[in-house]
């Protein structure tokens, strides 16, 4: 797990909190919970953070299948902001498309790793951005289009798994295409892999690790202009905007220290995909 130990004794952690210190303090954390008590109150009190996590999600989320054990970019950083709350991170399994029913059931406080797309912010909050994703394209081996416009052809096929992103762009930017719509990334990929279509539409960091899990699937092309949307924690709608805004203050420090980014890229490195191989012009 990345730490912050380094830096810590250098800026102090609990500054981190400095906008809500006041209700850090409260009194009302060794009160018994009532209907209304808000996330951030809830966390406080009962010393317990509820975030999902995807099992197939590396290197967002990786799940131990053995030992039960997660791993990956977003439990390191859930860990550290659970450690900041002085609460213990407790892992509820998820999936992409659950996830936003799962906050909105009180299943769970935080999901990290949503695009904040309009559809998303009808029903939950997001936090800030925690880092960039480019979108790009996996391309069967003797096709390597440069440009979406040479995409949007109907000679071309692209597979997609439905309601995503990923499905959204190539929806808008390529709508003369052939897009097949497939349940998971997954089945996409497969898609790929049998021939079926010509390329997946995937954001970077999840196509260079496919790539790296398989190479003779074919070659990543990152289609001019890029076109980039952002990884953000999503939160149930509530009133007090708190827990919200702690977060935001909390992934603003942590990415001016450093620690966002070296998070994302030691877990990279877990599935083989190492900063050398980010494409230029891709920001994290």
């Amino acid at each position: 797990m990345v730490t912050r130990r380094d830096v810590a004794s250098i800026v102090g952690l609990g500054a981190i909190g400095a906008v809500t210190a006041g209700a850090l303090a409260s009194p009302a954390v060794a009160q018994a919970a009532d209907p209304n008590e808000s996330t951030f109150a809830r966390i406080r009190r009962t010393k317990k953070m509820r975030i999902g996590a995807v099992g197939g999600g590396a290197p967002y989320y990786m799940k131990d299948l053995s030992s039960g054990q997660w791993k990956g970019f977003y439990i390191d950083i859930a860990k550290a902001l659970a450690d900041d709350m002085e609460a213990e991170l407790e892992i509820t399994e998820t999936t992409w498309g659950n996830s936003v029913l799962d906050l909105q059931s009180n299943k769970i406080d935080i999901f990290f790793g949503l695009n904040p797309t309009p559809k998303r912010a009808l029903v939950i909050d997001f936090s800030v951005p925690v880092f960039n994703n480019a979108f790009g394209i996996l391309c069967k081996k003797d096709f390597k289009p440069k440009s979406w416009a040479e995409l949007n052809s109907p000679d071309i096929k692209i597979a997609v798994d439905q309601g995503s992103s990923h499905d959204q762009v190539v929806s808008r930017l390529t709508p003369k295409a052939q897009i097949s719509r497939l349940k998971t990334a997954d089945d996409a990929t497969a898609a790929l892999q049998t021939g079926r279509v010509d390329a997946q539409c995937l954001i970077t960091m999840l196509s260079l690790t496919v790539l790296k899990k398989n190479p003779s699937l074919g070659q990543f092309v990152l289609p001019t202009p890029i076109f980039a949307t952002t990884s953000n924690a999503g939160f149930r709608r509530e009133n007090d905007k708190t827990w919200r805004d702690y977060v935001n203050t909390w992934i603003d420090f942590n990415k001016g220290l450093g620690f966002i980014r070296n998070a994302i890229i030691t877990n990279m490195e877990l599935v083989g995909v190492t900063e050398a191989d980010i494409p230029p012009g891709v920001s994290l």
